[in-house]
């Protein structure tokens, strides 16, 4: 299997360690913090989708 390509977003300091990367291969979705590249969280589109919605409504309450 191919090494995932880790995205860092635009908004991210680009000097620092201080931000969520994200991979996908089309079937999962792959988020990894830049402090820790060793702990990443596999999960499938729809529940990634989910996620995402559920911060943009302030659902899902981010620290």
């Amino acid at each position: 299997m191919p090494e995932p390509q880790w995205l860092k977003s635009s908004f991210s300091e680009a000097s620092g360690n201080n931000c969520v990367e994200i991979a996908s291969t089309g079937s999962h979705v792959s988020l990894r913090e830049s402090e820790d590249l060793r702990r990443v969280i596999t999960t499938g589109p729809k529940a990634f989708r989910s996620l995402l919605v559920g911060i943009k409504a302030d659902i899902v309450g981010i620290r």
